[in-house]
């Protein structure tokens, strides 16, 4: 399972480092150590924290530099996703914004997609396409 450092978590919950710190200190959010002694937490308890930050709205919109041209991407972490024998659906929440795309299973299988892992709803017209990032 993938772990996130706490500006990682910051960067996908749209909130400055200081704020996510603070939500470690204060036991909002699960963390562990590494060897090297930085503060990780676990992708599945980011998702779910994401989760309760959307349903509460006491989340952050703080700005963040684009690293891409396409002003419709969206960076976030996985929260779900749901497998059929050909289709799936994955839910991602980039800070505020909870996004869900249809994709086939094999897309889903080959980007490895799954609850925890980072990735970028990239959204044009009525498609929303994901890139693992």
């Amino acid at each position: 399972m993938q772990s996130y450092t706490i500006g990682q978590a910051a960067r996908l919950l749209g909130v400055s480092p200081d704020t996510a710190r603070r939500w470690a200190d204060a036991g909002r959010v699960k963390t562990h150590r590494d060897d090297a002694g930085r503060r990780l937490i676990d992708g599945r308890d980011l998702a779910a924290f994401s989760i309760e930050l959307a349903d509460t709205g006491t989340g952050s919109t703080e700005e963040e530099p684009s690293y891409t041209s396409a002003r419709n991407a969206f960076p976030g972490i996985v929260t779900a996703v749901k497998l059929g024998d050909v289709a799936a659906q994955v839910e991602i929440q980039a800070g505020p914004h909870r996004l869900v795309s249809l994709l086939t299973r094999e897309a889903v299988e080959e980007l490895g997609l799954e609850v925890g892992v980072e990735a970028t709803a990239r959204v044009k017209s009525t498609s929303v396409h994901i890139d693992r990032t």
